[in-house]
């Protein structure tokens, strides 16, 4: 450990970073510098003439396109956007009053909860009327039409500061919205506030230096997750009806799991992070958290497809295509996934029950349901952590020389951790991913869907930062994955399973997310 430390000084001081005593110590009691061995063998074992994994395009599967969609189920809840949208719709309900009853549930419960980073109140009501205004009119612009919905204060909404949690990031109000946020309100969606994060993202738990943890709606002594823990929060407390969140090691999938909610990391460029704060280029994910699968689906179909500002988005993705939510998974191939490689138990036997659960259900719908080691994923996941460590770094450097002290303890030891790696090391590592990517892809040629745990035990206490090593794979690899709770545990929280699919298979995954919704039921709103 020595050695690491002594290098981890030697490139902070040549990158012209004024990290002091403090910070190295705090460092190796936070374990940060705890798997760069395990890194290093990695990397050693990736032949020195491989493709890197940015320029291997042998690596990103063809996408397939779906059948023409026939729309969510008709007989949805109310407390979702599928069910409700039928209600405006008829206009049984009003866009103005679902905002008032949103901001009301906001004003009543975000001094415990701390969701909301801004209440957009006057902005959302005039939306609401417009809505209001323009079904009066005739004219309807689909399921997100005067629905009150919530954004993730990391992406830019014209008007107002995106701070990414931070005390310093966003002097200037923005002047325009993330292409995610205009896609909502072109579908006629209204935005009632920015949500709550751990500062720039990178934590796996709501913990924030500047503005405090966020507690879970279900136990306000526990955590929401992290980072996107405001969107969790705000959707499963009745604030919104659903939330935009982004994903670099968990950050849709473990709020959304603690909640009790249906959290979606699409496919690697499958949407915009155009207007967003970056954490790591190549490994940030946007996407929805919702009350249902068809929710998670009706976001997506808005959300999805390329953006001229966003160049990550103009690989081969077709159009999202929902399809239908009923096909059910008749001959699909699910692998319940059991060892990771790591020689640890993937999770707790409450965790692995709940996944028994879901698939039972599967099988019962007349999937194909079997049981696959896959011991590539704890390498994906210590090159996961290893390479947003190093595109985080590399964002943050400026900041780092110049604004140190304004980082809060845990975000700044962190990203100064990742200055232990050496300039070839990003390199290596993108040839180690290609690697691992090919034998993923061998490895599942035959399965068209994992299931396996989120989180390999009960929600942390408040502030305290979840696990997300069954998470960071999937964002290593850019496959799609999708979070749902399952079963209640004996504390009364949520227990969620987690559903992969290949790259631009969100249809798939989608579909099998349903049938188990539907057999194990959605957690009631809190």
């Amino acid at each position: 450990m020595s050695e690491l430390i002594e290098r981890l000084r030697a490139n902070l001081r040549a990158a012209g970073i004024p990290a002091i005593d403090d910070d190295f110590a705090g460092i190796v009691e936070m374990g940060f510098l705890s798997r760069v061995a395990d890194f290093a063998r990695i990397v050693d074992a990736a032949p020195a003439d491989t493709l890197p994994d940015y320029l291997d395009a042998g690596n990103l599967p063809a996408p397939t396109l779906a059948t023409a969609p026939a729309g969510p189920p008709a007989a949805a809840p109310e407390d979702t956007i599928a069910g409700i949208a039928v209600q405006i719709r008829s206009r049984a309900v009003s866009p103005v009053e679902l905002t008032a009853q949103a901001l009301a549930q906001i004003a009543a419960r975000d001094g415990e909860l701390n969701a909301f980073q801004v209440v957009l109140a006057d902005a959302a009501r005039a939306e609401a009327q417009a809505a209001e205004k323009a079904l009066a009119a005739g004219t309807y612009h689909g399921p997100l039409h005067g629905v009150p919905l919530a954004v993730k204060d990391l992406l830019d909404l014209a008007g107002t500061r995106t701070r990414a949690g931070s005390s310093f990031h966003g002097p200037l109000n923005a002047s325009q919205d993330a292409t995610a946020v205009a896609k909502l309100r072109t579908a006629g969606a209204v935005i009632v506030g920015k949500t709550r994060l751990s500062e720039f993202a990178y934590s796996p738990g709501s913990n924030n230096a500047h503005y405090g943890a966020t507690a879970n709606p279900h136990d306000l002594s526990r955590d929401t997750g992290g980072s996107s823990s405001g969107s969790a929060a705000a959707t499963a407390a009745g604030m919104a009806f659903a939330a935009l969140g982004t994903d670099t090691g968990c950050s849709i999938r473990i709020p959304a799991a603690f909640c009790g909610l249906v959290g979606l990391k699409p496919t690697w460029g499958r949407t915009s992070l155009a207007g967003g704060v970056t954490l790591s280029w190549s490994l940030d994910h946007l996407g929805p958290i919702a009350r249902s699968v068809a929710d998670a689906a009706l976001l997506l179909e808005v959300l999805a497809g390329p953006d001229l500002r966003d160049g990550r988005t103009l690989r081969p993705a077709p159009a999202f295509i929902a399809g239908d939510l009923t096909a059910g998974v008749q001959g699909l191939r699910i692998a319940i996934i059991s060892a990771d490689g790591s020689g640890a138990p993937l999770a707790a036997e409450a965790q692995r029950a709940a996944v028994g659960k879901a698939a039972a259900a599967l099988q019962s719908a007349g999937a194909e349901v079997s049981e696959l080691e896959i011991p590539e994923l704890d390498q994906l996941r210590v090159l996961g952590s290893a390479i947003l460590g190093m595109e985080a770094a590399a964002f943050h450097l400026p900041t780092l020389r110049t604004r140190l002290d304004d980082y809060g303890s845990f975000m700044r030891r962190r990203v100064l951790a990742n200055f232990v790696y050496q300039p070839v090391d990003f390199i290596r590592a993108q040839q180690a991913r290609a690697v691992l990517r090919r034998r993923m892809l061998e490895r599942c040629a035959g399965i068209d869907l994992l299931i396996g745990p989120i989180h390999p035990g009960p929600v942390p206490a408040r502030g305290v930062p979840a696990n997300n090593g069954l998470a960071i794979p999937f964002n290593n690899l850019g496959w799609p994955a999708l979070t749902m709770p399952a079963v209640k545990g004996e504390d009364g929280l949520p227990i969620a399973v987690q559903i992969a699919g290949k790259p631009w298979q969100e249809q798939t995954v989608l579909r099998a997310a349903y049938v188990v919704e539907q057999a194990l039921g959605r957690m009631p709103l809190v």
